[in-house]
């Protein structure tokens, strides 16, 4: 037995007294106790914002993806140590992959998104706003991170998953966390914050710990904290309402109960693929986590027509899932988290037997397979059906948090629809069918109330990560019941946490804040030549500004013999009466094909290699004795990390290409990328 301890103040630390008992969900034994009385949450949130919140808030994106990797490469080293605690929750050797290399999984995705982000502290959101006549003020946007914390209450079902996915996105963005587990599940929280803490990868302060009910937490929040809630949807709504939340207008985010769909296409009939797939998926959905999942499937619908079908082929399937030690060979579904947990399953889905009927299971008795059904927290998978699902609702309001959901049938697509929709907004909803106009019907119908919506077919079954499985760079929430937030969701996660700032001044001045060139902004002449600059040397807004080529007849042929492009509109006058070229044109790629022979310096020099071609546009037509000029601006510098010791150390250079003419007006736009050496090749 042992006293799991918070982590706060840069120490491990145990609370006051036993505020909760925890067991091995298999045998009943005692494993530990935890408490976080006594604690000063004032001094634990403030610490997080000044010892912590400093240090990442000067760290860029480009450095906080680099922690964020090399954390989840560490832990990943360390999985199997996990994996024995995981075992204690009543989880199998499945079940905790999902939690534990789902988790670090989520550091390694958002240590990726670091490619989307500059090299800066701060965020630059969108393009510049004109805001004057004559273009001396102008208008952007940059997002900060917020100098709060990250305030994270998290479900038992998930203990390190839970931790992980959030914390990952909070940490990208430069934000600070305190988490606070489940209370029932949190000692396997803390054996992996105790690697994290050790590993010295995060700034200290940046992750604190709260093992037991931490109550009191949320009266401490200030303005520009963030506070995370997993877990019912009455708890949440009580804490959402709040006045300490309400009334600093704290973001709050709110992932609740769940009532997810799952629908069989009417295509979808035995012998097809699609039916099994259905079967199998479902099936999973029941008793993988034991149906402790917040996206587990709880309301299976599928044609009236088949409903018997499916449920001799469920039961089937069920009846060959063996429950008990997941130490044991060929077991597949292990206990529940806790004995409470079996006790509010068990109280949910003895109300929805009032309404509908036990087709597999039982309420009462559950066969095991190398464990004690009396002293762990064991549960029968349970299929219900329900014929009349308009007229016997429960099952859209009734949520049993464990392996228990409920076949139903519909008479069509607009049914099944409205059905799905009868759940108050979900995570996530399913439809399994080989006939895309109906995935993309039942799509346009049920997603608004839907999170996510997975369409699952034979082509990508294959790949297919499942219903239930949440996508760190996918939106993981949902609407109503669902509670109305979002996690994750790729760089629209971290920008969560940022404060979105609106900035107004000179383009100059804005170019300086923004480290990215703005039109109007001053252009000092570049010298030496840009390529002939080392990634260090270069200075946003300076500018190469070329010599000039007036444009011929033959340019334009001798173009489309090379480049195979014959469009009329460049080789034949006789056929432009009705379009807008007064004649022949030329071609808007010969246009950037000469800018380049205009801007480029061709001596070999510090630049590596073009990148990439963004955002190009031909604003007007270029004919025969136009004369063009360029204007080759440094835009924007992107730094990279070496990807191996004998790798070149360099830097993704934007480079604004202005094409004009002898009248001064701009006749192309583009953005270039350059792989641009450093001078430093130490790192």
């Amino acid at each position: 037995m042992q006293t799991f301890q918070n982590y706060i103040l840069g120490q491990w630390v145990s609370g006051d007294g036993v505020e909760t008992e925890q067991f091995n969900a298999i045998t009943g034994a005692k494993i530990g106790e935890v408490s976080s009385a006594g604690i000063d949450f004032s001094e634990v949130l403030n610490y997080g914002r000044t010892v912590g919140g400093h240090p990442l808030r000067k760290m860029t994106f480009q450095e906080r993806g680099r922690m964020l990797k090399a954390l989840a490469l560490y832990l990943m080293e360390r999985k199997e140590k996990y994996y024995e605690f995981s075992a204690l929750t009543g989880a199998t050797r499945i079940d905790s992959w999902i939690d534990i290399e789902g988790g670090i999984g989520n550091l390694f995705a958002n240590a990726s998104l670091r490619r989307q982000f500059p090299d800066l502290p701060y965020y630059v959101d969108g393009v510049a706003a004109p805001l004057s006549k004559n273009g001396t003020f102008i208008g952007h946007h940059i997002m900060l991170p917020k100098q709060g914390v990250a305030v994270h209450i998290n479900a038992f079902n998930f203990p390190i998953w839970g931790m992980l996915e959030k914390i990952a996105v909070n940490l990208m963005a430069g934000v600070p966390a305190v988490v606070k587990p489940s209370e029932y599940t949190s000692f396997l929280t803390e054996v992996v914050v105790r690697d994290i803490i050790a590993s010295n990868i995060l700034p200290e302060g940046s992750l604190q710990l709260i093992v037991g009910l931490g109550r009191g937490i949320i009266d401490h929040v200030q303005t520009e904290d963030t506070v995370t809630f997993t877990g019912s949807a009455k708890t949440g709504k009580i804490l959402k309402g709040l006045p300490q939340i309400a009334d600093r207008s704290v973001s709050f985010n709110l992932e609740a109960d769940s009532l997810n769909a799952c629908i069989l296409g009417e295509k979808a009939v035995p012998g097809t693929a699609e039916f099994d797939l259905f079967i199998k998926e479902v099936s999973k959905e029941i008793t993988v986590k034991a149906g402790q999942k917040c996206t587990a499937v709880r309301r299976i619908l599928v044609p009236e027509s088949l409903i018997d079908e499916v449920q001799i082929a469920l039961s089937k399937r069920l009846a060959s899932t063996a429950v008990g030690n997941p130490s044991v060979e060929g077991v597949r579904m292990g206990a529940l988290a806790t004995k409470l947990q079996v006790e509010r399953v068990r109280e949910n889905a003895s109300l929805l037997a009032k309404s509908q009927e036990i087709v597999f299971g039982s309420l009462d008795e559950v066969q095991v397979h190398g464990a004690d059904a009396k002293h762990g927290a064991f549960f029968s998978p349970i299929l219900f059906r329900n014929n009349h699902p308009f007229q016997q609702t429960d099952v859209h309001d009734i949520e049993c948090f464990g392996p228990v959901s409920t076949l139903m049938p519909y008479k069509s697509l607009e049914d099944a629809i409205s059905l799905a929709r009868m759940g108050k907004g979900s995570l996530v909803s399913s439809i399994v069918t080989p006939d895309d106009q109906e995935a993309m019907d039942y799509v346009l119908g049920a997603g608004s109330m839907h999170g996510r919506v997975l369409v699952l077919n034979e082509r990508c079954a294959k790949e297919s990560t499942g219903h239930g499985s949440p996508m760190p760079l996918l939106t993981h929430g949902g609407p109503g019941r669902a509670g109305g937030g979002e996690e994750m969701g790729g760089k629209r996660g971290v920008l969560h946490y940022l404060q979105r700032t609106a900035i107004q001044g000179h383009p100059s001045t804005i170019t300086k804040i923004t480290q990215q060139f703005q039109v109007g902004a001053d252009m000092p002449e570049a010298n030496p030549h840009v390529f002939r600059k080392h990634f260090e040397e270069l200075v946003i807004g300076e500018t190469v500004f070329t010599h000039k080529h007036t444009v011929t007849d033959a340019d334009i042929v001798n173009f489309a013999n090379v480049s195979g492009d014959n469009f009329y509109a460049h080789m034949d006058a006789t056929s432009l009466d009705g379009t807008i070229f007064e004649r022949r044109v030329a071609h808007g790629y010969f246009v950037l094909s000469k800018a380049a022979g205009l801007f480029v310096d061709p001596k070999k020099g510090p630049v590596l290699l073009n990148y990439g071609l963004d955002e190009a546009r031909f604003t007007k037509p270029v004919y025969p004795g136009a004369t063009l000029g360029v204007r080759f601006t440094v835009k924007e510098k992107i730094d990279q990390e070496k990807r191996s010791e004998e790798d070149i150390a360099k830097g993704i250079v934007k480079f604004l290409v202005d094409v004009y003419d002898e009248t001064g007006e701009t006749v192309a736009l583009a953005t270039i990328l350059t792989m641009v050496r450093k001078l430093d090749q130490s790192n």
